[in-house]
């Protein structure tokens, strides 16, 4: 009987995407009128005879939680796989399904780390996971449109927005250019953790250094059964309604990991992120970039090569005076699109303060 129920439950869900409308610019664009879900349909029926009960269970509490929690991996049979002349592969097929419908091919996904596909290498012979929410889309890192702008900030605004305003435990210092320096407060491998975060609201920051020691941490204000850096426990005494509306929105957050000299940052909230890293930026780069990153996708905010290139360029006074640290706004941008010039100016923004080798 619950063997049933399950294969029942699944055929439900399939119907139940079928009449349902896309997800919107959260996660692809608005789908046509055609629903592309449509012709997906016999390969994706197909997929899922292929499946196990157990399977198509946690494909179906996947799904319907929209990744809020991690149900497990869904385990595609090699035996099951499709020919060579199928158009996608069971990741790409289901992901295009029930996240982006614009979707053209795996080179735009990249596998989490807390997908056990991510940690053991298989060959024809093994099994693949297809859980859609154990991937995320890629962002390019450099781009000519709205989604990423130059923003700079000289001496004169930081003397009107200074970082240093600081209320709580730790005090950062400021240097001539406007630009905080962390370095004593970040401290380096030996410490037993690759990074630090900071959660500011405005030029405050709330509540203590959070050490990250995992290779991956999930942040977050509103997460079920979510483990890592909750900013919803962070109290302040003086929070404005701007924040508090804000904080709303950061909702399941980010995904932050650390993976073999790179640094990710994935979105998995329903709004936008905004970021700006050195490394995100050519090496000659004047000024700093600040890019958004959607919904859904992910971005690599930090590359220890392009830091070590960018430490020994000449032009570094124009740039960031620190090279290992990383600032994210939740829902709001600032520089040169928006009205906010600065980031001291956004109701709330992380730092990630990236260890140091020694």
């Amino acid at each position: 009987m619950f063997r049933s129920r399950r294969s029942l439950s699944a055929r439900q869900l399939w119907r139940r995407r079928c009449a349902t409308p896309g997800r919107g610019q959260g996660e692809g664009a608005p789908p046509t009128p055609e629903e592309p879900h449509h012709a997906l349909r016999p390969a994706a029926l197909q997929l899922f005879k292929k499946l196990k009960d157990e399977q198509l269970w946690r494909l179906a509490e996947a799904v319907e939680s929209k990744g809020r929690w991690d149900c497990g991996c869904v385990w595609f049979p090699p035996e099951g796989r499709p020919s060579k002349q199928a158009s996608a592969a069971p990741s790409v097929l289901l992901c295009k399904l029930y996240r982006w419908p614009d979707l053209r091919g795996a080179p735009e996904l990249k596998r989490l780390l807390h997908c056990e596909n991510y940690w053991r290498r298989g060959g024809e012979g093994t099994a693949v996971c297809c859980n859609p929410y154990h991937f995320t889309r890629l962002a390019a890192p450099e781009s000519s449109d709205a989604s990423s702008y130059k923003t700079r900030e000289t001496v004169q605004s930081a003397l009107s927005n200074p970082l240093h305003s600081i209320t709580n435990q730790e005090t950062t210092y400021c240097n001539v250019r406007g630009i905080h320096d962390t370095t004593l407060s970040r401290g380096s491998h030996k410490d037993g953790h690759w990074c630090k975060l900071a959660y500011w609201e405005h030029r405050t920051r709330v509540g203590r250094l959070y050490s990250v020691t995992e290779p991956s941490i999930q942040i977050f204000h509103d997460l079920p059964k979510g483990s890592g850096f909750c900013l919803g426990f962070l109290g302040s005494e003086a929070r404005s309604e701007m924040v508090r509306r804000t904080r709303k929105k950061i909702g399941q957050g980010l995904i932050l990991s650390h993976e073999q000299g790179e640094v990710w940052v994935y979105n998995r909230s329903e709004h936008p992120v905004f970021i700006n890293s050195p490394t995100l930026a050519p090496v000659n780069a004047r000024g700093q970039s600040v890019h958004k990153l959607p919904p859904g996708y992910s971005i690599k905010v930090f590359d220890s090569q392009q830091a070590e290139r960018i430490s020994r360029c000449s032009a570094l006074g124009e740039g960031p005076s620190d090279l290992h640290s990383v600032r994210i706004s939740f829902a709001k941008g600032w520089g040169g699109c928006y009205s906010r010039q600065f980031i001291t100016s956004c109701p709330c923004w992380l730092e990630i303060l990236l260890s140091t080798p020694k």
